[in-house]
């Protein structure tokens, strides 16, 4: 009876540990499931050298590709999974993001709930992980039912230079929405001490709101709530009837160790929440648990992204630089009629990042002055979701990622719309690569957008889940992590992961006949809660 749990949540991320925070206060006894331990608070988290160069924190494993050559992915796993390295922009889907979308390479399928169903819990999600913003100043921006919880984070001298020369040439940057634990009016107590190191990097300070700190930190604050590191599920097992996942098997520092709830969440990201049910297969299930559909695994989307450097006429001594997007092109252009994507800052990069990025660049003063000069942009485009995109499971264990992107067209438009900006930006007439490829273009083994892999949907024969993310062929198994996304968008899914954990925590608490209190943040000292904010 010790090892049964009303919920038991696998994984510790967006998905995960914003489920455990809405659910702490049900009384209930849950159980967390992660298989990564806390993220050492140390001097490397802020060493670009041992996060870009030794990849220090990243999963030591390797996937494969759909050549069978293996990879190391942009895997994270910790407390908080890999929301602890994050950039933290927090993005609403764009309301016709939920519609059927025409893009030159193929249709974006719609959602079964509309922006109308999520709104809300995007402003719980927005409450719970400090975003900043300022609404109305992004052209695509959905409805909402009032302001940003934060004060947008204000630009630094060269980045407002950017905005009001973008500004000049008629288009509409706005402030990112970012979440992060900052105070601007009160610096003694704020907790960001605006750094060069969001992005990309641990929070040594705890400023980031990742998902530890703002969400499973608070949840283990009441007495029903248990969080076990260093515990691998290898599978879920069910009950007879094949109706009900009775036993939740994992390796525990290398024992073997069994767990069962009256409901199971797995939130282990798309491309493990895949692997996991497919490892889960038994006589009841012999494709995988969840998909008598077929598709648990198929539709993975990654968006299709580039990390590229415009070289600024001018230093650019910007700290804290991910607070500008521009989004006139996510729909289309004058010349072309099809969805182009998002653009915005990424962190502020230095010559250690260069180099890891392309290390056949000369090391030493010469990326340093490069770096200096940096502006760094991150262009997304939507991925589309093609089933024969997917993440398999060989018979010895190891995950393969078969994807092949097809949106292409319109993310090189994307990239030249940037381009022949640059020498109204003040800045040189070419992009390069930036930190995170050699190419600009983010390669397999960036798996931050990951999603797509265990759709949601009305129809069971082409979902694996329904639209409350259970999945249609059992009883008690929920998914919900990024995976239940039928597409992409071109906006970064994390607050559409957090405000879905939140809406389907709603539905559990009314399933276990619990009521829960507003899910509301711990107040950062000396940080002001917005105004009609419960504390």
């Amino acid at each position: 009876m010790d090892n049964h749990y009303d919920v038991v949540i696998i994984g510790t991320g967006a998905g995960g540990g914003t489920l455990a925070h809405t659910l702490a206060p049900s009384g209930k006894r849950i159980l967390l499931l992660e298989r990564g331990d806390y993220l050492r608070r140390e001097p490397e988290n802020w060493d670009s050298r041992a996060v870009f160069v030794q990849a220090r924190y990243k999963a030591p494993e390797e996937w494969y590709d759909k050549d069978g050559q293996p990879f190391h992915p942009g895997a994270h796993y910790f407390v908080g999974g890999n929301t602890k390295v994050y950039g933290a922009i927090l993005f609403r889907l764009r309301e016709r993001d939920f519609g059927e979308v025409r893009h030159h390479a193929g249709i974006s399928p719609a959602w079964p709930l509309s922006y109308a169903d999520f709104a809300p819990y995007y402003s719980r999600a927005e409450r719970l992980y400090h975003v900043h913003g300022e609404r109305g100043s992004d052209p695509t921006e959905p409805p909402a039912d009032g302001p940003y919880p934060y004060p947008a984070v204000t630009h630094e001298p060269r980045i407002q230079q950017l905005h009001d020369d973008l500004a000049r040439r008629g288009l509409h940057p706005f402030p990112l929405p970012v979440g992060v634990r900052l105070d601007e009016s009160d610096w003694e107590h704020s907790a960001c001490v605006r750094c060069n190191r969001l992005d990309g990097f641990p929070c040594l300070v705890d400023g980031k709101a990742d998902a530890h700190v703002v969400a499973v930190r608070p949840a283990l604050e009441h007495p029903g709530v248990t969080l076990l590191r260093r515990a691998r599920v290898e599978r879920l097992e069910t009950d007879g009837t094949g109706r009900t996942v009775n036993r939740v098997v994992v390796d525990r520092d290398g024992v073997r160790e069994a767990y069962s709830g009256d409901i199971v969440v797995v939130a282990c990201g798309a491309v493990n929440s895949a692997a996991l049910l497919l490892r889960s297969a038994n006589d009841r299930h012999p494709d995988g648990l969840a998909n008598s559909s077929g598709v648990v695994g198929r539709h993975y989307m990654c968006h299709i992204n580039s990390a590229l450097l415009a070289l600024s006429k001018t230093p650019n001594d910007t700290r804290f630089q991910k607070t500008l997007g521009v989004n006139d092109y996510y729909w289309g252009a004058d010349d072309y009629e099809y969805p182009l994507g998002h653009i915005q800052l990424l962190g502020k990069t230095d010559g250690q990042m260069l180099r890891a990025g392309a290390p056949r660049l000369t090391p030493g003063p010469a990326l340093e002055l490069a770096a200096r000069h940096a502006i760094d942009f991150w262009l997304t485009t939507e991925d589309l979701p093609l089933p024969e995109n997917r993440v398999t499971v060989d018979r010895h264990g190891r995950i393969n990622l078969s994807y092949t992107d097809r949106n292409t067209e319109s993310h090189q438009r994307l990239v030249a719309k940037l381009r022949h900006l640059l020498p109204h930006l003040g800045c040189r007439d070419r992009l390069l690569p930036n930190t995170f490829s050699r190419d600009a273009r983010i390669p397999i083994a960036g798996v931050a957008h990951q999603c797509g892999t265990v759709r949601f949907g009305t129809d069971p024969a082409e979902s694996a889940l329904d639209v409350s993310c259970k999945a249609h062929d059992l009883d008690n198994l929920y998914v919900v992590d990024t995976s239940f996304f039928p597409s992409s968008s071109a906006v970064n899914p994390a607050l559409t992961a957090m405000a879905n954990s939140i809406r389907v925590g709603d539905h559990l608490a009314e399933r276990l006949g619990v009521s829960l209190a507003p899910a509301v943040p711990a107040q950062v000292a000396g940080e002001r809660v917005p105004t009609g904010a419960a504390r």
